[in-house]
């Protein structure tokens, strides 16, 4: 099956999602290339890129769940290769 490479950024302003959060990134893990986060302890927010390469499919699920969690928002940004 084809993939895309893809650029998952998360932002997370209710800290009490973090372990739904971290369970869905789990279960797509066999997706995820790398994953930097960063706590932004000023605004009292945290900041998460995934980098992915799975089907479109796959991206867009993960981004729509991650989307659903309370207090947490999500984007996508494709890879033109």
């Amino acid at each position: 099956m084809e993939t895309r490479i893809a650029v998952l950024s998360i932002i997370v302003e209710d800290t009490d999602a973090t372990g739904q959060l971290n369970d869905l990134i789990h279960e797509y893990s066999d997706y995820v290339v790398g994953r930097m986060g960063i706590p932004y302890r000023e605004k009292g927010i945290n900041i998460i890129s995934l980098v992915l390469d799975a089907p479109q499919t796959e991206i867009s699920s993960l981004s729509g769940r991650i989307g659903r969690l309370g207090g947490v928002t999500a984007k996508v940004a494709y890879a033109k290769v």
